[in-house]
């Protein structure tokens, strides 16, 4: 082989293992398990590829077969995030909830748990836990996933999870730095903006971050945000200022940066994922995640062809395509060090696996009369349009949960048009129980959840977000969440008083 076709050799090798592509499909499809034999490092699993604990493992095992020390990484946040129960909801509250609980110990033994799951699945990377401080509470993609808006509380949960997660085997990876908790767009649509100054964001945003670190967190996410106090013209992802200046050398951070998706359109909308790609990589990322949306092999070979062209066009220093791809391939390493032993995936042998159910009743705020329903109620879900964070194929609310405590127990949902004299004509005589979530948010929300208490008193009002309103009706529950066992422990306590 000449030096030039070695170099060459290498620069693709590189070039595939800062990538974190995604595919279609349960199993993975033969383009996938070529560019692993060839060097891509790391996977991204979503909800489209699992249908169960059995088939994910056989998946990851199909992957490993490939490439022992292969990355397989998943948006695992528990709550309202989940891939691994995208069809049924979660069996952990999310992190507001474990906020509002407010025991570190219990924070670490969810995570541990969760984690624990996605071993025995194969799963040995996670994008999580978010470690923004919910300070901006019309926050339109963080809220329920934040631990809250206080920093310190953010701070020590955000180290619990990370210590947990990797109790497991698992790598955590903190997310959005340097913090989108103060953010009032969604980066999946358009570029956020932070106007804090220095002193507020190494107080309020950093503390968590910094926290993680001293866990000794496994990687690190960037946000698709514009903070101008760090960086006046790039997002976070794409600055040096962040990356190397803010997060390697100030913070002291050694461990792997990943990027948040980068065909999210604060990205992709303006500087086109194959720029941004080389962008983020000359900025200090070592991992682009990319598969949410794109995820076929034309989006790899794009990438990878972008890698190595802005390398020989002198657009990305060679050794800094290599360091980014050395940190990758030790993770990778980590990971298989510390597999655990095999375990059968689904089987809660030497876990917790009632714990989600325990943290999600401990999170309850009940307000208001504790009497049961003395028969089967009518559940009203006012239900607002999908976070595309979360998605919408995973149910959430209290009505099958109450059905299956209270036989008879019907339901309906409303979006947005819907009118308070629509629900009490589906209702009839039987007392309304009706389910926001992040009713602050959503006018239309709060005008029909009035009307329904001023038209029927002993109204119950199950509050699924950011609880942010007084408390109204005979029974008002704040879940601080929407996971499935959120609605199970709300069920619980409207059934049984």
């Amino acid at each position: 082989m000449t030096v030039l076709a070695h170099r060459t050799d290498t620069l693709t090798r590189d070039a595939l293992a800062v990538l974190q592509p995604g595919f279609e499909g349960t199993t993975a499809p033969a383009w996938v398990l070529r560019r692993v034999a060839e060097g891509l490092t790391a996977v991204g699993l979503f909800g489209r590829n699992i249908a169960s604990p059995e088939q994910l493992a056989a998946l990851t095992a199909q992957l490993r077969a490939e490439r022992d020390d292969v990355l397989v990484a998943i948006d695992e946040e528990g709550g309202d995030v989940t891939r691994l129960e995208v069809r049924g909801g979660s069996s952990f509250p999310g992190n507001l909830a474990l906020g509002a609980v407010d025991d570190t110990g219990l924070t670490r033994g969810v995570a541990r748990e969760l984690g624990r799951r996605l071993a025995a699945c194969g799963v040995n990377l996670n994008w999580a836990p978010s470690a923004d401080v919910n300070s901006n509470p019309d926050n339109p993609v963080i809220g329920v996933r934040s631990f809250g808006a206080d920093t310190g509380l953010a701070a020590r949960h955000t180290a619990a999870y990370v210590e947990g997660l990797q109790a497991a085997g698992v790598a955590a990876c903190t997310k959005h730095f340097p913090g989108h908790g103060d953010t009032n767009v969604d980066s999946h649509h358009a570029l956020p903006r932070i106007d804090v100054d220095l002193e507020t964001l190494a107080v309020r945003e950093l503390v968590p971050f910094r926290a993680a670190i001293e866990a000794g967190t496994k990687a690190v996410m960037s946000a698709h945000i514009l903070v101008p106090a760090l960086d006046p013209t790039r997002p976070a992802t794409l600055s040096p200022q962040v990356l190397t200046g803010l997060l390697r050398k100030e913070l002291g951070y050694e461990g792997l940066i990943v990027t948040d998706g980068m065909e999210m359109n604060a990205i992709a909308g303006t500087y086109g994922i194959e720029r941004g790609s080389v962008l983020a990589i000359a900025a200090g990322a070592d991992a682009i995640c990319v598969g949410g949306g794109l995820a076929d092999e034309a989006t790899v070979i794009r990438l990878r062809d972008a890698l190595v062209a802005a390398v020989r066009e002198g657009a990305l220093p060679e050794e800094r395509l290599a360091d980014a791809a050395a940190r990758v391939r030790a993770l990778a390493e980590w990971t298989r060090s510390t597999r655990p032993a095999a375990a059968v995936p689904g089987r809660p042998e030497g876990g917790a696996p009632g714990i989600g159910l325990e943290a999600a009743r401990r999170a309850l705020f009940v307000s208001g009369g504790r009497t049961p329903v003395s028969a089967p109620p009518y559940v009203a879900t006012l239900a607002p349009v999908a976070n595309i964070a979360v998605g919408d194929e995973t149910p959430w609310g209290v009505a099958a949960e109450l059905a299956a405590l209270v036989p008879g127990t019907a339901s309906g949902v409303y979006p947005q048009g819907a009118a308070a004299g629509d629900v009490l004509a589906a209702a009839g005589d039987r007392t309304v129980v009706v389910v926001v979530r992040d009713a602050h948010r959503h006018p239309w929300m709060v005008e029909v959840l009035d009307a329904l208490v001023a038209a029927r008193p002993d109204t119950v009002v199950v509050e699924m977000g950011l609880p942010r309103a007084e408390p109204r009706g005979a029974l008002y529950i704040a879940t601080h969440g929407a996971a499935r066992v959120c609605g199970r422990a709300a069920a619980e306590a409207i059934a049984r008083g």
